[in-house]
This record gives structure tokens, C-alpha cells and sequence, in this order.
């Protein structure tokens, strides 16, 4: 599986997310669409997107850590940018991207005991099939060095993992901290992080 394997996972994201299917707080249709279709154009545009040395843009694979009811998320203060995120990752070549981010979630906290999280079930999706992305997005990141300005074409995922388990800071961030939704909505101010906390809460709010 290359391509045509997260194209298809587009699709299916498509489905049950922008095409209206579910229309959690916040939900902008627009803004679902804009998103999809520059991710779907540039996946079916280039051979190598899964690739770092790409250097108009490459997909990168993320996850949404939260606790298991949905009511604390991992953020890390990425050391580059100064902005605290989700943890992710480039691909590297890996066209799993869901295994980009289970990956990028251990090696960024040194958490352990991480699964991803089944949201699929609200929809009556296949569990069998593999996790289905929680979020696209397309973000602009800005020239460094010897690196170019260019685009992540981001896959997230949401993983859960225990609150009480240690964490590990690495290289790659300034501090890694659990955060309500409430503490995380007030350290930024990106529709694409705000996006993904009213995800989360659409979800609890229907399982619960």
C-alpha cells in the first residue's frame, strides 16, 4: 500500500467528517473542504509526498494524545516552532502514516502504554480496518537555514494514553504537560489546534 491506501482513508474521512456527518462545535464545512482537497491534490500529484527531501511539502503523520475520558490532552512545547502541539512527525518514506504517529508518540514522550482510539465506533465503521485519521491539515512552515519554506500535509490520529504514566522530554521540546481542554484552548489561538478540542469534545460528549 502507497498512496492510493491514504487517499482512501480521505475518502472515507471525507464520509464521516466534512460532508456534514458529523457536525461537532465548531465545525466549519469550508474549511474541511479547503483542507481535503490541497491534501488530495498534493498526494495524487506527487510519487514521493511521503518523503522529507520533497522540498514543496511532505505528509507528516501526528497524534492527539488524550486521557481516557477524553478530558486531558498531551501537548508539547515544540522547541522549534515555540508553540505547544501535538506531537508528530515526517514520514520519512513510511506510507502507514497512522504508524508515523503511534511512532512520534513514543519517541516524543516516552510513553509506553498508548492504543489508538476507536472513534470509529460513533460512525459503525470496520474496526478491523486500520485507524482512520481524526484531522487533516495543511499548514505553512517557514524557511529555516538550509530548509525552504514549504507545506505539512498533516494525518492525525487520536491515541490514548494514562496521565499517570512518566514522561520523557527529548530534543524535540522545550516542556511536555497534560492539559484540560479549557488550560489547552487558552495557549493558542490556531483553528487547527482549536479544531481538534472540539473534536474531542463532540466525541466524549456522544460516548458519554
Amino acid at each position: 500500500m502507497h498512496r492510493r491506501h491514504l487517499l482512501e482513508n480521505v475518502h472515507v474521512y471525507r464520509e464521516t467528517w466534512a460532508d456534514g456527518l458529523a457536525p461537532y462545535d465548531g465545525f466549519d464545512a469550508a474549511e474541511e473542504g479547503r483542507n481535503l482537497a490541497k491534501f488530495q491534490d498534493f498526494v495524487a500529484h506527487y510519487r514521493n509526498c511521503f518523503q522529507r527531501e520533497l522540498d514543496v511539502g511532505h505528509v507528516t503523520g501526528s497524534a492527539l494524545v488524550v486521557s481516557p475520558d477524553l478530558r486531558r490532552i498531551l501537548l508539547t512545547l515544540h522547541a522549534k516552532l515555540g508553540k505547544w502541539l501535538q506531537l508528530g512527525g515526517h514520514a520519512d518514506g513510511e506510507a502507514e502514516v497512522h504508524e508515523v504517529a503511534y511512532r512520534e508518540a513514543v519517541e516524543e514522550s516516552g510513553l509506553k502504554r498508548i492504543r489508538f482510539f476507536p472513534y470509529e465506533r460513533l460512525f459503525q465503521l470496520d474496526l478491523d480496518r486500520d485507524p482512520l485519521p481524526f484531522d487533516f491539515d495543511c499548514h505553512d512552515i517557514p524557511a529555516r537555514k538550509s530548509e525552504p519554506a514549504h507545506v505539512h500535509y498533516d494525518v492525525r490520529y487520536l491515541i490514548v494514553a494514562d496521565p499517570a504514566e512518566a514522561l520523557k522530554i527529548t530534543a524535540e521540546s522545550k516542556d511536555l504537560k497534560w492539559f484540560t481542554l479549557a488550560e489547552a484552548r487558552e495557549l493558542t489561538t490556531e483553528r487547527s489546534m482549536l479544531r481538534q478540542f472540539d473534536k474531542v469534545d463532540w466525541i466524549r460528549a456522544r460516548l458519554s
